[in-house]
């Protein structure tokens, strides 16, 4: 199996979990910086990690990453209607 690395050397699977990578996003770039790290921080890192990846890989992971954020989108949304219904 592919690995792609982040700057400071930590090694990913490249099998479609968009969650592993999230999560050594957060390990590497929040953490590490003791949540003081900026957008720019994190979208340098998120960049480095896309440009080692295939076309393919990708696409998988673009497809991944906006069901997540549909599913996401929706349990806002319902959220907040079952908010309004409470009061």
């Amino acid at each position: 199996m592919r690995t792609i690395t982040t700057t400071a050397g930590v090694q990913i699977k490249i099998d479609g979990d968009l969650l592993a990578i999230m999560e050594t996003l957060y390990k590497e770039v929040a953490s590490r910086q003791e949540l003081e790290s900026s957008f720019e921080d994190m979208m340098k890192e998120i960049k480095h990690l896309i440009d080692q990846m295939e076309p393919s890989e990708q696409r998988t992971y673009l497809i991944e990453s906006l069901f997540l954020n549909t599913v996401k989108y929706e349990n806002d949304k319902l959220e907040t209607y079952i908010k309004k219904l409470k009061i």
